[in-house]
C-alpha cells in the first residue's frame, strides 16, 4: 500500500493548531476587578423594625479580583430601584489586592473592611428587597462593572460567585 502524504490548506492548519474563540465568548467570561461576594437581604432577627442593629445586618459583599490595589473613590453600589438614595457612592477608598469591603446599610464608622451606607428612618431604610433584588457596582465613569440577582424569600443571602 502506497502512502501519501496529507497536504492540508494554510487555513486549516491554523484553525487546527490555534483555535479561534469568539471575542464575545472570551469577554463574557472574564472575571470583573470588582465583584460581588454575597449579598445579605433579610437582616437576622424579627420584626425587620428599621433599628440601626437590623439595618447593619442587610449588606453586600465586594471583592477585589486583581493583583492591584483598586481606588473606590467615584464608584456606586446599587440596587434595582431607580431611588436615588439607594446609590451609595465610595468616597476615598482603596480595596486592597484580594481584599473584600462589606457595605452595610446602617449607620457605623467605616474601617477598611467595612463602610456604612448611612441610612436610617425606620422600615423604608433597608436597600435590599427581602423577595428578589439585583445589585449593582460601577466604575466612576457609570460603567457596570458587575451585578447580582435574587429572587427568593425563602433564605437571607445570595451567594454571587
Amino acid at each position: 500500500m502506497r502512502s501519501f502524504p496529507l497536504v492540508l490548506p494554510a487555513a486549516v492548519l491554523a484553525v487546527a493548531l490555534f483555535p479561534v474563540v469568539p471575542a464575545q465568548a472570551a469577554a463574557a467570561s472574564a472575571i470583573p476587578a470588582v465583584q460581588f461576594t454575597k449579598i445579605y437581604y433579610n437582616s437576622p432577627g424579627s420584626p425587620d423594625n428599621g433599628a440601626n442593629n437590623s439595618l447593619n445586618g442587610e449588606w453586600a459583599q465586594l471583592r477585589n479580583t486583581t493583583r492591584k490595589a483598586i481606588n473606590l473613590r467615584g464608584w456606586t453600589l446599587r440596587d434595582k430601584t431607580s431611588a436615588p438614595d439607594h446609590v451609595y457612592m465610595f468616597g476615598a477608598f482603596t480595596l486592597g489586592a484580594g481584599k473584600t469591603v462589606t457595605v452595610r446599610t446602617g449607620k457605623g464608622t467605616d474601617t477598611s473592611t467595612t463602610r456604612y451606607w448611612g441610612r436610617s428612618g425606620g422600615t423604608f431604610a433597608y436597600i435590599w428587597n427581602q423577595a428578589s433584588d439585583t445589585g449593582y457596582v460601577r466604575d466612576p465613569s457609570g460603567k457596570l462593572v458587575d451585578s447580582c440577582s435574587y429572587n427568593s424569600s425563602r433564605v437571607e443571602s445570595v451567594s454571587c460567585l
